[in-house]
């Protein structure tokens, strides 16, 4: 079910600059904020997302940034807040999780026709594809999945408090909140494709999910999205940086945990969706070996990793639904009907398999 643009692909556009990005306004921004970039600047679209747009910026003298600004069109407002994320990798700088720098954030939409933020461009490989994780030797593979791991476990670690965050959301309740805001999302996007989405197990399964909430046992920060091609990938197979940190809040880590379950592929399973197909060759290691790894360097119990393998598998369906109803909307942009067809398959194979993950709950 391959729905991916290739990663090493920039999307091309009918005029040298794509769409999103108004030439004169930001490169006036980036006179002002950037000093260090050579003008002319040049734009293009990097694939692989699909939530909000992110762009590789290049100056006269191949110097290299990256920026980010919420799709195109109407959105839902609170899933693509640059000013949250920025302050979330700003704060992160200074602690032991890998996060690029970043130059500054845009909020006067007069500039670009929406906030933006800009952040430097780190080298090495995004791993969305079985093509990417094939350029990778057998050690690089192992390094990458126990790396992703260990950052994750460091991300749980950091004092929020200490470093700003301690007011980014709520700290106690977390499951409870996000059923609650994701049903809300999912709700929206059900409301924005023509006769509705048709997705009736996700409405079963909140309820289940609602009445099964285990108790929280500390507070951390939560990425929301944590999984290998959110992550740039060294030339040695280490995590040099985590992105896409728009969904991140505190709350219960082991969310994280869970959803890392969901988006690892062993070797003998098919990917649910193409973001999970690197981890299916040789090398990375199993999912039972990095919660494994995870465990001997975390203090949680994670003897109700079950409920969070559902929740987890609930959350990504309400995701994609999002995605499903942006692409069908036009949000995006111009994309492929095969390309929107293979997100809506996507999203019929989690609803089913949030069915199977909870009769397992019993």
């Amino acid at each position: 079910m391959d729905t991916e643009i290739p990663s090493d692909t920039e999307i091309p556009s009918d005029t040298e600059t794509p769409k999103g990005i108004e030439v004169d306004g930001v490169t006036s921004w980036f006179r002002e904020h950037v000093p260090s970039a050579q003008g002319p600047l040049s734009f293009s679209l990097i694939p692989g997302g699909h939530s909000n747009l992110t762009y590789r910026v290049r100056d006269a003298e191949d110097s290299l940034w990256i920026l980010r600004r919420p799709p195109l069109g109407q959105v839902l407002a609170s899933a693509h807040d640059m000013s949250r994320e920025h302050s979330i990798i700003s704060a992160l700088a200074g602690t032991a999780v890998p996060v690029p720098r970043t130059p500054g954030l845009c909020t006067d939409e007069s500039v670009n026709g929406a906030p933006f933020y800009v952040m430097e461009f780190v080298e090495g490989t995004v791993l969305r594809s079985r093509k990417d994780a094939e350029t990778l030797t057998i050690d690089q593979r192992r390094n990458a999945g126990e790396s992703l791991v260990d950052v994750m476990a460091t991300i749980h670690a950091v004092d929020v408090d200490a470093v700003g965050l301690g007011d980014l959301g709520k700290k106690e309740d977390y499951i409870a909140r996000q059923l609650k805001r994701w049903y809300g999302q999912y709700q929206k996007s059900d409301s924005q494709v023509e006769g509705g989405l048709g997705l009736g197990g996700i409405d079963r399964a909140h309820q289940k999910l609602v009445s099964l909430i285990p108790p929280q046992q500390r507070s951390g920060i939560v990425h929301g999205d944590y999984r290998l091609d959110n992550c740039i990938i060294s030339e040695s197979g280490e995590v040099s940086a985590v992105l896409d940190w728009e969904i991140c809040t505190l709350g219960d880590p082991m969310a994280d945990v869970g959803l890392l379950w969901v988006y690892w592929t062993d070797p003998d399973e098919e990917a649910l969706i193409p973001q999970a197909s690197p981890t299916a060759i040789d090398g990375f290691g199993t999912k039972v070996e990095l919660i494994e790894r995870y465990a001997a360097s975390s203090d949680l119990d994670l003897s109700n990793l079950d409920y969070y393998k559902a929740f987890g598998y609930w959350k990504l369906a309400c995701i994609i639904a999002g995605v499903y109803a942006r692409y069908a909307g036009g949000a995006m942009g111009d994309v492929p009907k095969d390309q929107v067809d293979g997100f809506r398959s996507m999203l019929d194979a989690l609803t089913d398999h949030i069915e199977v993950s909870l009769g397992e709950l019993g």
